[in-house]
């Protein structure tokens, strides 16, 4: 059983980078695509972005594509996101989710993932 743990959460200032780190337990993160989604309150889960496990493909949701990355750090068995600039709107729960699906074009749907994190929330001060 994969169990996701995300951390770095918190208050971040507008305009200031956001930084989340997903960490697994019971598996490796290599052998899956991992993907970050977020929950504002009243709002559906959103798709933030995707890295594929093998070929490494990333995949960003329209309202974040161009100030995200998402990467591996394999020896330490997490994936991190990086936001920079963060906007009022980007409060929200943020989730990690593990997937075997390869396919980046599957993995802005949440039920290509099988194994979630609880989240981490993140505030966002003006």
């Amino acid at each position: 059983q994969v169990q996701l743990v995300e951390t770095g959460g918190g208050l971040v200032q507008t305009g200031n980078d956001l930084r989340l780190s997903c960490a697994a337990s019971g598996g490796t993160l290599p052998s899956f695509s991992v993907g970050w989604f977020r929950q504002a309150p009243g709002q559906e889960r959103e798709f933030v972005g995707s890295i594929t496990w093998g070929g490494r493909r990333t995949k960003y949701g329209r309202s974040v594509e161009d100030r995200t990355t998402i990467s591996r750090d394999d020896a330490k068995n997490t994936v991190n996101l990086r936001m920079n600039v963060v906007k009022p709107e980007d409060a929200a729960v943020y989730y990690c989710a593990a997937s075997r699906v390869g396919d980046s074009s599957y993995l802005h749907d949440p039920v290509s993932y099988e194994y979630w994190g609880h989240g981490t929330r993140v505030t966002v001060s003006s």
